[in-house]
């Protein structure tokens, strides 16, 4: 439900004071893999403080605050909030900024070592190309720790390409969601993909070569997708991570966060979660693509609508908006969800409570939502007119 005020505003003093002497912390995130990645980084230094600590995921802003509000703290009790909630919490991030960002510097503080592919992961995933503004160092350290290395081909989070190609949700092809098409596509380029790991620079380059046409030259794709395409192209292949890519760690932070938060969790803290996260990863893949090919669509002044039967509607608005989208909003719509993307950077936290809060002054019940840097979602009840979404979201962009 959409409030009123908002107590838990970002903290002016750093988060690692406000948790450097907490007797235990409850690490409230987002439902993104930049979240994901902070809540994991300040998990990992916890750890190594010895410091007990709780990590809960939550969807919306509701869902969050519910969390909160709902543990018995104790006199040394420390709240952060990795994203917005209306509860008295320690707000690690602000809209406009990566939470890896701030994640890194409260890590910091603490006088620990960040997980640096994490933090890349989590920067990628917050729509932040490594190495770019202030997360220079960070790829600077991955480097000289040998950690990261760039070469030619595709961001994805698995060594076989028939694999990652498939069912990555950061590129879209005519073979997107499908093992076989993305099979036949990769045998007609002569390359040995039964042997994956041995591929040289020139093998890992026509594979890179051939999605991007495949990619542009698709008749659906918009204009924005050879610019899209870009950004998984020459990848930063990972030394002695658990995914093959930052950007295919990215995917997979995304992915779990939305599906199986605990496993992401996990996976974030350093657990041994690489199998139950590639799973989640590939049925979070295979469904937005399979959506996205079977969604209807229209077009309205400044907005692209995508109706969805059964999806997941982030994930559907995302790729729509980087691949297929003639406007730079999308509106992915489904049964009692739906979720906005935009190509560019502003953040959606103002906007998408903004529509939550007319949608409940038009009388829609159960309205919860949740907003990030270039992504909000929305939940309501099912019985909603899709006609009178679209007029709020409209209004408002």
């Amino acid at each position: 439900m959409a409030t009123d005020s908002r107590s838990a505003e970002p903290a002016s003093a750093p988060a690692a004071e406000a948790i450097g002497s907490a007797g235990f912390v409850h690490l409230v995130a987002r439902a993104d893999g930049d979240a994901l990645a902070a809540s994991g980084l300040l998990a990992r230094a916890l750890a190594d403080r010895g410091t007990p600590f709780q990590v809960s995921v939550g969807p919306t802003v509701a869902d969050r605050t519910e969390r909160v509000r709902d543990r018995r703290a104790a006199a040394d009790d420390v709240t952060v909030a990795i994203g917005a909630v209306d509860a008295d919490a320690t707000r690690l991030d602000t809209d406009d900024r990566p939470a890896t960002l701030a994640a890194l510097e409260a890590v910091r503080g603490l006088e620990a070592s960040p997980d640096h592919v994490l933090a890349l992961a989590g920067l990628v995933a917050a729509g932040v190309e490594p190495g770019a503004g202030e997360s220079e160092w960070v790829l600077e350290a991955a480097r000289t720790q040998g950690l990261v290395d760039r070469r030619p081909g595709v961001a994805v989070p698995t060594t076989d390409p028939v694999d990652g190609l498939a069912h990555s949700t950061r590129l879209r092809a005519p073979w997107s969601g499908d093992l076989s098409a993305t099979r036949t596509a990769l045998e007609e380029l002569g390359v040995d993909l039964a042997a994956p790991d041995a591929f040289d620079s020139d093998a890992h380059r026509t594979i890179g070569s051939a999605v991007a046409l495949d990619i542009v030259g698709d008749d659906e794709a918009v204009p924005a997708a050879a610019e899209t395409v870009q950004r998984v192209l020459r990848p930063y292949a990972t030394a002695d991570a658990p995914f093959a890519t930052i950007g295919g760690y990215a995917d997979v932070l995304e992915a779990t966060a939305r599906t199986e938060p605990g496993t992401g969790a996990a996976l974030a803290m350093g657990h041994d979660a690489r199998e139950p996260a590639l799973d989640a990863w590939r049925e979070h893949g295979r469904r937005a693509h399979a959506a996205l090919e079977a969604g209807s669509t229209g077009r309205y002044d400044g907005l692209f609508v995508v109706g969805v039967d059964d999806g997941p509607v982030e994930a559907v608005a995302r790729i729509a908006a980087a691949y297929r989208s003639p406007e730079s909003t999308v509106l992915a719509v489904a049964d009692g969800e739906a979720a906005i993307a935009t190509r560019g950077g502003e953040p959606l936290g103002a906007t998408v409570e903004a529509v939550a809060r007319e949608l409940e002054e038009v009388g829609i019940e159960g309205v919860a939502y949740d907003g990030g840097r270039r992504r909000g979602y929305l939940r309501y009840d099912p019985g909603v007119d899709e006609s009178t979404l679209i007029q709020i979201v409209r209004d408002r962009r």
